[in-house]
């Protein structure tokens, strides 16, 4: 009788390393006082992330891309920045002239509204997380 051939136990693997994530430095983050230029935007954020200003620059570029076509015609209509900016493009029918219209300012008078063509508004909803900071 043939001897079974005896199979070879799998080799054990080493045990999983736990990676004990490591918290982002806490770093001051002051108030700043008066309203940022785009040059000192590209700069703060250079500085903070150790790129280069030309790869921020190419980055908010790329983001401003990607709004647009998030929110221009036959698109999904909205874009959200998570937890920060929600931008919706919101379609306003057209509306048609009226005439003999009751004028909310003067009472007794009427008036006539033009019309106006359909239009697309653009809105920018704050997050959560953008509410929280302003607290």
């Amino acid at each position: 009788m043939a001897t079974p051939k005896k199979k070879k136990a799998p080799a054990k693997k080493a045990p999983a390393k736990k990676v004990v994530a490591k918290a982002a430095p806490v770093r001051k983050m002051p108030a700043i006082s008066s309203r940022y230029s785009k040059t000192q935007i590209l700069t703060e954020i250079a500085e903070n992330t150790d790129l280069s200003k030309k790869d921020v620059a190419a980055v908010l570029e790329e983001l401003g891309v990607l709004i647009e076509r998030h929110v221009k015609k036959r698109s999904c209509g909205e874009f959200v920045l998570p937890g920060l900016l929600k931008v919706e493009a919101k379609k306003k029918p057209a509306r048609k002239a009226q005439k003999n219209v009751p004028n909310p300012f003067k009472p007794g008078e009427t008036m006539d509204i033009a019309a106006k063509p359909a239009s697309i508004q653009i809105k920018v909803k704050p997050l959560k997380k953008l509410k929280d900071m302003a607290l």
